[in-house]
């Protein structure tokens, strides 16, 4: 059975910090390009950041510079750094892993920021 499980979401301040973190089990994580996507109330879920399988990040225009992917294939975890984090990044964040067969999601984590 394939689990992505999410964790690090919370509530924080305009220009905090926050890392979430997706542990994943039942796949072969290396393998896997992993994502994170967000999706604030009313809008489409969007790509916030993508790490390929040998480490390559790219980023949604409005994270550059202030959100970080990571991954650590020997703990099967994927990890998203957010700085500066600003109101309009309030979100349900979501990761997911994928390879050409399939697809997975985690069930989300919640990050607010708010005054």
């Amino acid at each position: 059975q394939v689990q992505l499980v999410e964790s690090g979401g919370g509530l924080v301040q305009p220009g905090g910090s926050l890392r979430l973190s997706c542990v994943a089990s039942g796949i072969i994580f290396s393998m896997n390009t992993m994502d994170w996507y967000r999706q604030a109330p009313g809008k489409q879920r969007e790509l916030v950041a993508r790490i390929s399988v040998i480490g390559s990040g790219s980023y949604l225009d409005s994270v550059k510079g202030r959100f970080t992917i990571s991954r650590d294939d020997a703990k099967r975890t994927v990890y998203l750094q957010m700085n500066s984090l600003k109101l309009e990044d309030t979100a349900v964040y979501y990761c997911r892993a994928s390879t050409s067969r399939a697809e997975f999601w985690g069930q989300g984590t919640q990050v607010t920021v708010s005054s």
